[in-house]
């Protein structure tokens, strides 16, 4: 089971952490599916946030784990963060058993 925990800072997003495996085991091809799709989405939002929008993060990366957070995220780092929200509870709904959320933008209280 992957787990993505969204994290706000009381005005919206300012990062996340992934953790663990989508597949149960090196037979599950759909949890192999749905591990990759979690990780381009998650890759392309780092990148993003580090590379094209330039804000400045911690940043973790480790087998079966990402971490990123920004301290000061500007408006354009959260609509990355509220996109790649959005994308992974679509995935998670289709694919309740391999991904499971915690927190998110309905979270974040103004």
């Amino acid at each position: 089971m992957t787990s993505v925990k969204f994290l706000a800072d009381g005005k919206g997003l300012c990062g996340f952490e992934i953790s663990g495996h989508s597949s149960k085991n090196s037979d599950d091809e759909t949890g192999k599916i749905v591990c990759a799709a979690v990780s381009s989405a998650a890759y392309m939002a780092a990148n993003t946030i580090i590379e094209i929008v330039c804000d400045k993060c911690e940043v973790e990366v480790d087998e079966a784990k990402m971490y990123l957070k920004v301290n000061t995220p500007s408006d354009k780092t959260r609509v990355v963060l509220d996109g790649l929200y959005l994308h992974l509870k679509e995935l998670s709904g289709q694919y309740d058993n391999n991904i499971r959320l915690h927190g998110g933008a309905e979270d974040v209280k103004d």
